[in-house]
């Protein structure tokens, strides 16, 4: 059993990974069956994982954990830590993860991707010995495909490695390894893309535009994506349902799709009777996307939807729905104190219900992109989110800093950040940096 590294620096890491392939082989680690999929279904159960690390507190040795997980949390504290106090005197090193699965059964003729919503940092994915790709901006979310490499009878091997050795490269606790959710996700090859649904609401200003108004005007664009071989003629059926889970709205759109090729299918339409999303009541509609092919739905599609509207006044401030509010925001990094950086909806849901006790309205997600799954309680609990992308770009803060990649991956990290989380009602406002260096520069702008 040989893994066909295709990274040009792979070789550095050769001892490691040879390491890793061999435990496999001596002890015969069990391959669970994997269950029937069906949409998007976790995938943070059942991973193995080994820090390469001397000293690293717990023993060289393999275990069985689940995700989210941080490693650097379980280690002792060191004065001696590279990554200093600001860093919480704590270690990262290089962990490697597997997990070995089978196929799931109704994955024939289909695309079977898998989601990772964050990895802290540098990591590199392999499937069957099959480099599928490195990111080394440990906040943002990302997909592979594994379709072209899955094995139909035989277990598939997914490897992890996530190298967080290089220190610092943060000014506050980062954590390490694959700290939130990982998905895996099937969907047949006439589906919606990848964050393919963009829905927003038309401006509500001015003193005529004051609420409650009769109508809201809704507009959807839906990407749809063909990766057959054929031309599809294909019905995208869009239903708005509100909170309490009936329909409100149905659109249908009928279009011919090329094949190997994306087509984006725009909608407008409007909701009667709106209920308006606000800090004080933050109400949720749902929009479902159906891909209807031979009467049949290829791909179902869930996109939130708040109906608010929303500008700011030199004058006079912040207007949400048309009446004015003051916002009270305050920032918040990603981590969870004693809990480490893993991602916990508890322990987040928690933290939020304690500063809306406080009177806090908004969140600004210092330094980095957040965890989907806090924009999604800001969605529900009503907070206003700054939706912060970088810490620095080309001028570092620390030595191996997010300044040694901005180059290559500045544009596809913003780019990525802004379709997964364009449709929260929660996110008002976009920041692309954080105390930038380059703003006191020619260059800056």
């Amino acid at each position: 059993m040989t893994l066909q590294m295709e990274d040009t620096h792979a070789a550095i890491h050769t001892r490691s990974l040879t390491w890793a392939l061999v435990f496999l082989l001596l002890t015969g680690a069990t391959l669970q069956a994997y269950p029937q999929a069906a949409g998007r279904i976790s995938f943070n159960d059942d991973w193995m994982f080994y820090l390469d690390q001397p000293n690293n507190g717990r023993g060289n040795s393999w275990r069985r954990l689940s995700l989210p997980h941080d490693w650097s949390i379980e280690l002792p504290f060191d004065s001696t830590s590279p990554a200093g106090t600001g860093g919480g005197a704590l270690n990262g090193g290089v962990g490697w993860y597997y997990k070995s699965f089978k196929t799931p059964e109704n994955a024939d003729g289909k695309k079977v991707f898998i989601d990772f919503e964050g990895v802290y940092c540098n990591s590199t994915v392999w499937i069957n010995g099959r480099l599928l790709g490195s990111r080394p901006n440990g906040y943002i979310s990302f997909r592979y495909d594994l379709t072209p490499y899955l094995r139909k009878e035989e277990n598939n091997l997914l490897i992890v490695k996530v190298d967080n050795s290089r220190q610092p490269n943060s000014r506050w606790y980062s954590g390490s390894g694959i700290y939130r959710n990982v998905w895996l996700t099937v969907c047949n090859p006439l589906h919606i893309a990848h964050w393919g649904a963009y829905v927003t609401t038309a401006p509500i200003r001015g003193k005529d535009n004051l609420l409650p108004q009769k109508q809201a005007d809704i507009r959807m664009e839906t990407v749809v994506e063909n990766e057959s071989d054929t031309r599809e003629t294909v019905t995208l059926a869009t239903i708005v349902y509100n909170a309490d889970g009936k329909p409100v709205k149905q659109v249908k759109s009928q279009r011919s799709v090329p094949a190997q090729s994306r087509l984006t299918i725009k909608e407008q339409f409007q909701i009667d009777d709106p209920v308006y999303w606000s800090v004080e009541n933050p109400y949720l509609y749902k929009i479902v996307s159906a891909v209807i092919k031979d009467g049949k739905a290829t791909d179902v599609y869930h996109t939130p939807l708040g109906i608010r509207s929303f500008y700011f006044d030199r004058q006079k401030g912040f207007f949400l729905n048309g009446k004015p509010l003051r916002i009270r925001g305050v920032c918040e990094h990603h981590d969870l104190g004693c809990l480490g950086a893993a991602f916990n909806r508890s322990a987040a849901l928690r933290r939020l219900r304690l500063l809306k006790d406080m009177g806090v309205n908004a969140i600004r997600t210092a330094h980095n992109p957040p965890a989907p799954g806090l924009l999604e309680l800001c969605d529900q609990m009503g907070f206003l989110v700054m939706d912060e992308a970088f810490d620095m770009w080309k001028k570092g803060k620390n030595k191996y800093d997010y300044h040694l990649y901005w180059n290559q991956w500045y544009r596809q990290d913003l780019e990525d950040l802004i379709r997964r989380d364009r449709n929260h009602p929660s996110v008002i406002i976009w920041s692309i940096g954080n105390e930038i260096p380059e703003q006191w520069k020619a260059q800056g702008g």
